[in-house]
């Protein structure tokens, strides 16, 4: 395999010949051992994914600050060659710190169990406890908080009953499987569950009717997502009303990480809930409705039109009438302070 390489030629460099790569001396070693490996098992070299250097370590235990070293190899490799290391992504950190992955081994069950217990219906609990829910689902994965805010909505998918997150900044993929036994794994639902309320949102942008829908859900079609819809943020900041930003922004990684920690230490309370708005102020009148297939007016823009016409027709001259009257009244303030004077 060959590659492009536009960086500085350094003198102490070995040169790779059959690679076309130019390696420092003291990281020979560790990159021929990878990339015979890569040869061997049938990987990419340059530029590898995460999950093959993960594979690699695996395959070829070693003490932890051998390993660093192995990482740091190829690395640096990589960022020399115009490539993203593979080696910061989260699938490695969790293979190189085994306290790291203990960690949050421990801590994914909780998230997990914290987040099916979040509420999915009444209003706004449901909206807060479906974000959420999605948010802790993709934080038991190691997911770092700086790529969870920065996950768009196509970013995440759903292949054969597995939830697959791939952050926008390397191309790491974060993988949710099944449970044993069973063919979907309830990471899914948890996902469906949200990208139904940005599905809703984007047929109708009304928090109203976001309100109705979460009090009474409707059946809401989730299509492809368009490419101005595949860029916007996944998870989005609500306020305390249950309105989301008109225009599309992501939360923080640190409103992320607070929330994340409120749920952990059990610092997360219950949304009252908020009243619906009805149709009329006084009289008990039924709520907003959804009526998906609505016929407009086929001359609905010609009336709109000719209405406008007819009104500038009306109000031609207004200008001058409203000269007169400053005029007039001038005068008469003029009269005025006459009067006054001569008291």
């Amino acid at each position: 395999m060959t590659s492009t390489d536009t960086s500085p030629r350094r003198p102490d460099d070995i040169h790779d010949t059959e690679r076309g790569l130019r390696v420092p001396p003291r990281y020979r070693h560790d990159w021929a051992l990878f990339a015979d490996w890569c040869v061997a098992a049938e990987q990419c070299p340059l530029p590898a994914s995460p999950e093959a250097l993960a594979l690699f370590l695996r395959e070829h235990p070693a003490a932890p600050a051998t390993q660093r070293r192995r990482v740091s190899a190829i690395n640096t490799v990589h960022t020399r060659h115009g490539h993203p290391a593979p080696g910061r992504s989260e699938t490695v950190r969790r293979r190189l710190d085994t306290a790291r992955a203990a960690r949050f081994d421990r801590l994914a069950p909780l998230l997990h169990r914290r987040a099916a217990e979040l509420p999915t219906t009444g209003w706004p609990s449901g909206l807060f406890g479906r974000r959420d829910a999605l948010l802790l689902t993709l934080a038991a994965t190691g997911m770092p908080f700086a790529q969870l805010a920065r996950l768009r909505r196509d970013d995440v998918t759903v292949d054969a009953g597995t939830l697959v997150a791939t952050t926008t900044t390397d191309g790491e993929r974060f993988c949710l499987s099944p449970e044993f036994g069973s063919g979907v794994s309830a990471a899914v639902g948890v996902y469906y569950r949200w990208a139904e309320i940005l599905a809703f949102l984007d047929q109708y942008p009304n928090t109203d009717l976001l309100a109705q829908h979460l009090t009474d859900p409707v059946e809401v079609d989730q299509g492809a997502l368009t490419d101005r819809q595949a860029c916007q943020p996944l998870l989005a900041p609500i306020d305390r009303w249950g309105h989301l930003p008109l225009m599309p922004q992501p939360m923080t990684a640190q409103s992320i990480a607070a929330l994340v920690r409120d749920y952990l230490s059990g610092r997360v309370w219950a949304r009252a809930p908020l009243p619906l708005r009805k149709q009329s102020d006084s009289d008990g009148g039924p709520t907003v409705r959804i009526d998906s297939e609505i016929d407009l007016d086929p001359h609905y823009y010609e009336r709109g039109v000719a209405a406008r016409r007819s009104a500038r027709d009306s109000l031609d001259g207004l200008a001058d009438v409203f000269d007169d009257i400053e005029a007039r009244a001038d005068a008469l303030l003029k009269e005025l302070l006459t009067v006054l004077e001569e008291l």
